[in-house]
C-alpha cells in the first residue's frame, strides 16, 4: 500500500463528522492492505508509531525538502525508516536523525509531507480513536465488535489485534488471553462536574477512592521465591529498571501471581504530594536518578491473582481480593457508600491532602480495559483562569479551515508584557470555533507557516487541572489539561490574570 493512499484515507476520515462514515472508510483500507501492513496500518490511522517513540521532535520537521512529484513510498518504506531513526544513538544521532528524517521526506509528496509531520508530531486528530478504530476492524474482518474489544483488552494491543483479525478471523482471536507479563490497556474514567453527578450517574451505592496526581502503573507480579515484578506505565512502557523500591514492595506480596492497577506518587513527610514533575520524573528518566525522591505505591485493582482471571468480576469482588493480599498502607483510601454529603466530605479530604480529587467507582462494574465509561468517574474540583490569546494556529482533519489551537498567555505585572503558559483545542465547539476564527483574524498582526499572531486583546476563562514547572516556556510553568469555558469580551487584556498569580498555584 502507498502512503499516499493512507494520507487520502486520514484526509477523508478527518474531513467527514459521521462515525459510521469514518468507520467505513477505515474499514476500507484495512480491506486493501496486506496482512503484514494491517499493523502498521491500524497504528498510523490511529496517530501512533509501532516504534511508539524514535526521537523525532518539531525541530527535525520545521524545514522539509521539496516534496516529490509522484507518490512512491509505501507503507513499509516509512516504517522501515522510522525503524532507522529510532535505531540512531550516540553522538551526532541528533544530527543524522534529521538527515534520515530529511531523506524520507524527499521522497514524500505535499501531501504525505502532511500527513508524514502530523504523525510524528502526535498532532493527526482526525477521530480515529480506539473506539472507531476497533469498530472499523471489526468490520474489516466481519467480526463482532464485542469480539475484537475483549481481545484488545486482553492483548493491549489494536494493531496486533487488528493483524491476528484480518489473517485469522474469530479462531485467531480467540488464542488471546490474559498473560501475567504482558500489559492490558488501562481502565479509564470519565468526567463529571460534581460528586452528585456522578453518584446519580451510576445510580446507588458506590466506591469513592482519592484521585492522585501520580504515575498509573500496572505491576505484574510472579513466581513463589524470589518475584519478577514488571511494571508498566499507562502507555504500556515497560519502566520496572527505573522503580527499584517499588519493586521491593510489590515482591513483599503474598501472592504467586498476580496482575494489580495503581499509582505511584512521591510525598512529603506530611503526606502531601511533591510538584507531580518530581513523581514523573522518576519513571521519565532511563537513567539512575541521584538521590531520588521515593514513590509511594496505592493500588486499587486486581485483574489476576494466583492463576484466577478477575477482570469480568465486579468491582465489589475484585476489590475484596485486593484487600486480602495488600495491607492497609498500600491501598487506596476507599469509601463505599450511596449519601452525597459523606461522599462529598471525602472528596474534600481528598482535595485538602493536596490530591486531584476522587473516582466513583459502580461496584457492579466489570474492568473495561482501554475504555473510558460510566463504571469510573472522576470529579475534581475545577481551576479557572481568565489568560489573553497571543496567538492561534490553523487546524486540520475536521477543523480545517478554523482557527483552532490557541496560544494562552497571562499579564507580567512587572513588564507590562504576556508570558506564554502553552497551547490549548480542548472545549472547543463549532459554533466557538467559527467565532473565534471571525475574531482573531480582525486581531490578526502576523502569520508563519501555521500560526497567526494576534493583538494580545482577546480573553478567554480557561479551565485546567493544575500548573506544573516546565522549561519549554519562558514562564517556567504551563497549565495542566487546559480547556476553554468561554470567552470574555466584557474583560480588557489588562484585567487578566498575572504569571504570579499562575505561579502560586504551582507552588501551592
Amino acid at each position: 500500500m502507498l502512503l499516499a493512499e493512507l494520507a487520502e484515507v486520514s484526509r477523508a476520515v478527518g474531513a467527514t463528522p459521521a462515525r459510521l462514515s469514518k468507520i467505513e472508510a477505515l474499514a476500507s483500507a484495512l480491506r486493501a492492505a496486506s496482512a503484514d501492513e494491517v499493523p502498521v496500518v491500524v497504528a498510523y490511522l490511529s496517530g501512533e508509531l509501532p516504534q511508539r517513540q524514535i526521537g523525532v521532535g518539531w525541530a527535525a520537521l520545521r524545514e522539509a525538502p521539496k516534496p516529490a512529484e509522484a507518490p512512491s513510498l509505501t507503507v513499509h518504506d516509512v516504517d522501515e525508516a522510522f525503524s532507522r531513526i529510532g535505531a540512531v544513538t550516540g553522538k551526532g544521532s541528533a544530527g543524522e536523525r534529521r538527515r534520515l528524517v530529511g531523506e524520507l521526506f524527499g521522497m514524500a509528496t505535499a501531501g504525505e509531507q502532511y500527513f508524514l509531520v502530523r504523525l510524528l508530531s502526535g498532532e493527526l486528530r482526525q477521530g480515529a480513536l480506539d473506539g472507531v478504530m476497533t469498530e472499523a476492524v471489526a468490520r474489516a474482518a466481519d467480526l463482532p465488535v464485542a469480539q475484537v474489544r475483549r481481545a484488545v483488552m486482553l492483548r493491549g494491543s489494536l494493531p496486533a489485534v487488528a493483524g491476528a483479525a484480518l489473517s485469522g478471523g474469530s479462531a485467531a482471536l480467540a488464542g488471546f488471553g490474559l498473560l501475567v507479563g504482558q500489559p492490558l490497556k488501562p481502565m479509564l474514567a470519565s468526567s463529571e462536574p460534581s460528586i452528585e453527578a456522578a453518584l446519580a450517574k451510576i445510580g446507588g451505592r458506590a466506591a469513592v477512592e482519592w484521585k492522585l496526581d501520580g504515575i498509573r502503573v500496572q505491576a505484574h507480579v510472579s513466581g513463589d521465591g524470589d518475584k519478577n515484578v514488571r511494571l508498566f506505565s499507562r502507555t504500556l512502557d515497560d519502566i520496572t529498571a527505573r522503580l527499584p523500591e517499588v519493586i521491593t514492595a510489590l515482591a513483599a506480596l503474598p501472592v504467586r501471581d498476580a496482575v494489580l492497577d495503581g499509582e505511584l506518587i512521591a510525598l512529603r513527610a506530611d503526606g502531601r504530594p511533591y510538584p507531580f514533575q518530581d513523581t514523573a520524573a522518576r519513571a521519565a528518566s532511563e537513567t539512575a536518578v541521584q538521590n531520588p525522591v521515593p514513590l509511594s505505591v496505592f493500588l486499587f485493582d486486581v485483574l489476576h491473582l494466583d492463576g484466577a482471571d478477575l477482570v469480568d468480576l465486579p468491582d465489589e469482588q475484585r476489590h475484596k481480593a485486593l484487600a486480602r493480599v495488600v495491607p492497609a498502607r498500600m491501598l487506596m483510601p476507599r469509601l463505599v457508600t450511596d449519601d452525597a454529603d459523606e461522599a462529598t466530605a471525602f472528596f474534600k479530604d481528598s482535595v485538602a491532602h493536596g490530591h486531584e480529587g476522587v473516582v466513583v467507582k459502580a461496584l457492579t462494574a466489570p474492568y473495561a480495559a482501554g475504555r473510558r465509561g460510566a463504571g469510573w468517574i472522576k470529579v475534581k474540583p475545577r481551576h479557572t483562569l481568565d489568560l489573553v490569546i497571543l496567538a492561534v494556529e490553523w487546524g486540520h482533519g475536521r477543523r480545517q479551515g478554523w482557527l483552532s489551537n490557541l496560544h494562552l498567555g497571562a499579564r507580567d505585572p512587572r513588564t507590562g508584557g504576556w508570558v506564554m503558559l502553552g497551547k490549548t483545542f480542548k472545549g472547543l465547539t463549532d459554533e466557538m470555533l467559527t467565532w473565534q476564527t471571525q475574531r482573531l483574524l480582525e486581531l490578526e498582526d502576523h502569520r508563519d507557516g501555521w500560526t497567526v499572531y494576534v493583538r494580545p486583546e482577546l480573553v478567554a476563562e480557561i479551565a485546567f487541572d493544575g500548573v506544573q514547572r516546565s522549561p519549554r516556556y519562558p514562564g517556567g510553568v504551563a497549565l495542566r489539561f487546559a480547556r476553554v469555558l468561554r470567552y470574555r469580551e466584557d474583560k480588557p487584556a489588562a484585567e487578566a490574570d498575572t504569571i504570579d498569580t499562575v505561579r502560586a498555584l504551582a507552588i501551592s
